[in-house]
């Protein structure tokens, strides 16, 4: 099946180029002179890409670009800008209304071939990840640098109904939680966010690697359901006998946390971690980590009862 390519431009001339190129690299070409028709055009035929001019009357390329990714229905489609407007303002609007590339007149065919074949490429690498994920039956989210989310699998929308998660107030913590650590790329693997109420809750934890300095435009976040854990201050209350740092200790333990990322997180040396939870299995009379845990777990549970 020929991928289709909508060229949105009130101008003839430059039409009839693109019309004439792209049809002979082998695509289906469709065509626009203004906004208004592009929109009507992309809902009803859903095209891969989108050639948008940014100078037109009425309605320009940018203010159809913001409603084209307004939409559910077409928010999807890679939108490559084709503009005079070379300056810094006018690029970088286009990046922030939605597009993901652009090209300035007079055009250059070649090089327009070449940025529709690579944006293509990407935007059918990431269709196929979505049909993947959504196959795993995954709560996985698509984030953008702004915390918002642009794309999810269909599991993400049952579980906050399920937890009665406001979807608006989710959205806000989204925000401030990827705020957080893209202050801290390297401590990412470290932190985690939490919704929801009662014996079960959501966690947030990032799928994406973040490294200091590089950043992806994206990241992936999975939502898992999870068992909420005994805080620390919940711990050294149920077990009277750990001192306050043990306790804390144990709180990660619970919370699947390896001694290495203990360490890191309460600013210890493993060794040190290493010495608390010897005096833990002492105090606890358990000799692993998983019997630890569930002697904590039942204690707490019956000091809540209680």
């Amino acid at each position: 099946m020929l991928e289709s390519i909508l060229i949105v431009d009130d101008i003839p001339e430059n039409l009839s180029l693109l019309h004439e190129s792209l049809d002979q690299a082998g695509y289906q070409v469709l065509v626009a002179t203004n906004g208004f028709d592009a929109i009507e055009i992309a809902h009803r035929i859903q095209p891969d890409m989108i050639l948008l001019d940014g100078s037109m009357p009425e309605m320009d390329g940018f203010e159809t670009c913001t409603q084209l990714k307004a939409s559910p229905v077409t928010e999807h489609i890679p939108v490559i800008f084709m503009t005079g407007l070379t300056e810094t303002e006018h690029i970088l609007k286009g990046f922030q209304v939605g597009g993901v590339d652009y090209v300035t007149k007079p055009l250059n065919i070649d090089e327009v071939r070449a940025r529709v074949k690579t944006h293509l490429l990407q935007a059918r690498l990431m269709h196929q990840q979505r049909q993947m994920l959504d196959a795993t039956g995954s709560a996985i989210l698509s984030l953008n640098l702004e915390g918002e989310i642009i794309w999810q699998t269909p599991i993400v929308s049952e579980l906050l109904k399920n937890h009665q998660v406001d979807v608006q107030h989710f959205q806000s913590s989204l925000n401030q939680w990827l705020q957080d650590l893209l202050k801290q790329p390297d401590q990412a693997h470290l932190l985690h966010g939490q919704y929801g109420h009662g014996h079960q809750q959501l966690q947030l934890n990032l799928l994406t690697k973040l490294y200091a300095g590089h950043i992806s435009k994206h990241v992936l976040v999975q939502l898992k359901e999870q068992t909420q854990m005994p805080s620390a201050e919940e711990i050294a209350h149920a077990c009277p006998n750990l001192t306050p740092r043990e306790a804390e200790v144990m709180h990660w333990v619970t919370m699947g946390k390896t001694n290495r990322d203990i360490a890191e997180i309460l600013q210890l040396s493993p060794r040190t971690v290493n010495k608390h939870l010897e005096h833990v299995f002492e105090k606890l009379y358990v000799e692993t980590r998983t019997a630890a845990v569930l002697h904590v777990m039942s204690a707490c549970q019956n000091q809540a009862v209680a």
